[in-house]
């Protein structure tokens, strides 16, 4: 598997990528090559002269090290530009099967704010994101979870989104080692009069199927508002990451985030494994 691993080259992204923790979880996810991109802004760079393009150098060379010293296949890439507009491009040149973006969070009240990088790629990436949470540590920056996958919290509607989305097992198998999965019902909306057995049953089904791949699960039915009951889950379970599906808008020009996918992206404190309707790529 191939993945596009979008780089600032500040010291948050090099706190993820010096965690060898993580880079063995992306090996185990499947990932073999990685294509490290940083992308400039031209009005940042303007009158700066050669000073900028040799810390670029530099700073993409040190992460480059980093990720071969773990067995990855490494590509480094410079582009001017709008970043989420030239991460898509790269990803959709090399066809990759990933791509991971960093995400410093802050929560003042509560809630967690993602970069505008990390907020836009997720809002139109046509492949899976990963967006991977960095928070201040005792000392400096960290990853907030280093086991990317070991414990994933898969929030479902059942729907074909959702169902893409439960896909990402085949890949996490390797990585992951329990997995709960949820469906939350609003209590004002039963569709084609939906039970709460039923879904107990339909989860159970999927279950059976991550049994049979050696990953502990539980299930769970929530009632209430969606995004809360996820994230009362989230801080239940504990996950390392949440995966869940984005519910595509424009079949033309880009895919945009459901309400609920963007408020997990932007509010959870963990990992988010972001999954786009299927064929939307």
């Amino acid at each position: 598997m191939r993945a596009v691993y979008a780089t600032d080259l500040s010291d948050a992204i090099d706190a993820a990528i010096e965690s060898r923790i993580c880079l063995e979880c992306l090996g185990r996810y499947g990932v073999t090559e990685i294509d490290l991109l940083t992308v400039t802004s031209p009005n940042v760079t303007t009158g700066m002269g050669g000073n900028v393009s040799e810390r670029t150098k530099a700073g993409l060379a040190r992460q480059r090290e980093l990720l071969e010293a773990e067995g990855f296949a490494v590509e480094t890439h410079v582009a001017r530009g709008t970043p989420h507009r030239r991460i898509n491009g790269l990803a959709e040149q090399v066809d990759a099967d990933l791509l991971i973006v960093g995400s410093r969070g802050k929560s003042p009240l509560q809630e967690r704010f993602i970069g505008s990088t990390a907020r836009n790629v997720a809002r139109t990436a046509v492949r899976p994101v990963l967006v991977q949470r960095i928070v201040e540590g005792e000392a400096a920056l960290a990853v907030a979870n280093e086991h990317l996958f070991e414990r994933v919290l898969y929030a479902t509607d059942f729907s074909d989104n959702a169902r893409a989305a439960f896909e990402q097992f085949d890949h996490l198998a390797g990585a992951t080692q329990e997995a709960t999965l949820l469906h939350v019902m609003p209590p004002e909306r039963r569709p084609d009069g939906e039970t709460v057995e039923d879904a107990r049953d339909r989860l159970e089904h999927l279950a059976g199927k991550l049994s049979d791949l050696d990953i502990d699960v539980t299930t769970a039915v929530r009632e209430g508002e969606t995004v809360g009951e996820i994230l009362g889950a989230e801080a239940e379970f504990d996950p390392t990451s949440i995966l869940v599906g984005s519910r595509g808008r424009s079949r033309i020009r880009r895919l945009l985030l459901g309400s609920t996918s963007e408020s997990i992206v932007r509010r959870a404190d963990s990992n988010v494994l972001l999954v786009p309707p299927a064929g939307g790529r």
